[in-house]
């Protein structure tokens, strides 16, 4: 998608700036910070399987808050621990992978670059099995806004482009006996109040009076392109 054709996209709507908006804020507090907890379900409301999850395929889930998106990855691989800063230089330490192979990773869907995030519309940023027109290498968390990419196998570490943190990750707990995967917290630098505050009239329309309510009980997840009627490819 060529820069002309991008801003047209944006202003009809999709959830993106161009490169001339301003930085949002960065939050300055890495430390783990605990939510409520949210049983990951599928689209029957059953509790999902871990060994359900495709390697390699973009899922989406809502959470801490209902109109915050996460990625939910089965990279088919371990992911190692790693150690991580954020804009702010707070250094933290993202515990990698979990599942019976400990592939499966989670991370906050907004970029925090401009924070482009996927809406039922139009997805700017998503996780590529092959690498992006004018991606680093493969298996990246690729946004097409600015072209910045990030590694989920190393905590969302930026590896190319203008973002100057990690995606915030989300953290999981796997029970392997029942083989489900709950989320209850995050971890690194989070967006949220920027996010809400720059879209504000958007999130109004989509979400309603809801927006801002904590994610409980349970989170449903779906294939990205089951979400999201237009996932843009660059």
């Amino acid at each position: 998608m060529d820069r002309r054709s991008f801003i047209e996209s944006c202003t009809a709507g999709a959830a993106c700036l161009s490169s001339s908006a301003a930085l949002p804020a960065f939050a300055a507090d890495a430390r783990p910070k605990a939510y409520a907890r949210a049983l990951l379900v599928d689209e029957q409301n059953q509790p999902l399987r871990a060994s359900s999850l495709r390697p390699q395929t973009n899922y989406v889930f809502h959470y801490p808050f209902e109109a915050t998106p996460a990625f939910l990855l089965d990279l088919g691989k371990p992911a190692a621990p790693q150690s991580l800063t954020t804009r702010s230089r707070d250094t933290y330490q993202w515990p990698g992978g979990v599942g019976s192979r400990r592939s499966i990773v989670a991370f906050s869907a907004i970029c925090s670059h401009q924070l482009v995030y996927p809406t039922r519309e139009v997805s700017f940023i998503s996780f590529r099995k092959t690498r992006a027109q004018r991606g680093v290498q493969d298996s990246l968390i690729h946004c097409c806004a600015e072209h910045s990419q990030y590694d989920p196998a190393r905590g969302a570490e930026v590896l190319s482009g203008p973002a100057p943190q990690p995606l915030a990750a989300i953290l999981l707990s796997h029970d392997p006996q029942a083989d489900t995967l709950t989320a209850t917290g995050t971890l690194g630098g989070e967006l949220f109040d920027a996010f809400f505050q720059k879209y504000a009239t958007k999130l109004s329309l989509d979400v309603g009076a809801k927006a801002r309510n904590a994610v409980a009980g349970q989170a449903v997840v779906r294939e990205l392109d089951r979400f999201c009627r237009n996932n843009v490819q660059c």
